[in-house]
């Protein structure tokens, strides 16, 4: 028997596109809510961005689940009246349009909310509704590259991309829980509220330890790769067997057990350059050759023998071939138009028992049943 759903009754509007709103009403889906999901005509571009989920975009299939698709254009007088007529009876609005278009269509937050007191609105933008930058065009890469998190990623050759979309995950995030608090809030006072979440506000908080690394000491954190700029032994390291093992030291003492246990050395803690993390940190090309060389004799399997022995904290540095196989990951199936997909479960185990999960809708596919509720 699947588990009650504590937002079942509660009806979510999103009109949205690509990952940052899809994201924050998916998990108010996985939640009970029935969400109905505003496409145009051509559909949630995210619809387009792969075709490896059976022939469905993965993007889609891990954000869609669970709702139902209406394509409305709010351009047209109808689909406008049809619209305000959903969001009469709406608990939550969310949109993600370009900056300034859902206002100029008639469907501003703040007036929305002035007809329907109950009503919470999400305003997803890019940079924010204020400021020079509330125009600007923002995609995730983009966004990585303004908020800095770029510049302290990567190895120090040059910076990277987070390899996943993560300051739209951040937003995505941030404006569910908002969203949650709001609804508290409301079961409170009975009033909605406006919510607004920028991709780089999300971003930004996720970016505070090198923001106040920088304002403390006038530099920024150095990029590592799979190091860490301010603990040593904290890395990844080669075995014999072409495996790359990363360890991390977190005090003295884990450090004087992995010498003993690990290095097979228990005096090093003693010698000039290896005492202190600080003192390590200040010499890390020697500290981490010398480490590197023990794990240069062992495979893989051998090294975390070692290493168990010795209490270190360590992983393996798996590709994705290997995540998909991991004994940790939790998966769940979802139905789609062409078919079941896996994908890996969220995050929270709850006490009553798994959920069940809704399928991913086709373009419009609920469009004539809500037109007739609606209309």
């Amino acid at each position: 028997m699947s588990a009650a759903k504590p937002l079942e009754g509660l009806l979510v509007v999103a009109m949205e596109q690509a990952v940052a709103a899809p994201y924050c009403s998916s998990r108010l889906a996985d939640a009970g809510a029935r969400v109905i999901k505003v496409e145009r005509a051509e559909g949630d571009f995210a619809r387009g961005y792969d075709r490896v989920a059976k022939g469905m975009s993965s993007y889609f299939v891990w954000l869609n689940r669970g709702k139902q698709s209406l394509v409305a254009d709010i351009k047209n007088p109808a689909d406008l009246a049809l619209m305000r007529a959903i969001l009469a009876k709406a608990d939550v609005f969310i949109q993600n349009l370009a900056p300034g278009a859902a206002t100029r269509a008639g469907l501003g937050s703040a007036a929305l909310r002035e007809a329907n007191p109950r009503l919470i609105t999400v305003d997803i933008s890019g940079y924010g509704e204020r400021g020079e930058y509330s125009d600007m065009k923002a995609y995730d890469l983009l966004v990585q590259a303004e908020s800095g998190l770029a510049s302290v990623t990567g190895r120090p050759e040059g910076p990277g991309r987070v390899g996943v979309s993560a300051c739209d995950i951040a937003c995505g995030m941030a404006a569910h829980a908002a969203v949650l608090e709001a609804l508290i809030a409301r079961g409170i006072n009975g009033l909605g509220k406006g919510i607004e979440v920028s991709l780089f506000d999300g971003m930004a908080d996720w970016m505070n330890v090198p923001l106040l690394f920088f304002e403390g000491t006038g530099r920024a954190p150095e990029r590592m790769g799979l190091a860490h700029p301010s603990i040593s032994p904290y890395g990844a390291f080669p075995t014999k067997d072409a495996s790359m093992v990363l360890i991390s030291i977190q005090n003295e003492r884990e450090w004087a057990d992995f010498c003993a246990h690990f290095m097979l050395e228990p005096e090093l803690p003693k010698r000039a350059g290896f005492e202190t993390n600080v003192i390590r940190v200040g010499n890390r090309a020697v500290v981490d050759a010398y480490v590197g060389e023990v794990f240069m004799t062992l495979t893989r399997d051998e090294a975390a023998a070692r290493l168990r022995v010795s209490k270190t904290a360590y992983g393996f540095v798996n590709g994705v071939a290997e995540f998909s196989r991991h004994p940790a990951l939790r998966r769940i199936t979802v139905e789609t138009p062409v078919g079941p997909v896996a994908v890996a479960a969220p995050p929270a185990i709850l006490s009553d028992g798994a959920r069940e999960y809704g399928p991913v809708p086709g373009i419009g596919s609920h469009g004539e049943a809500i037109r007739a509720e609606f209309g």
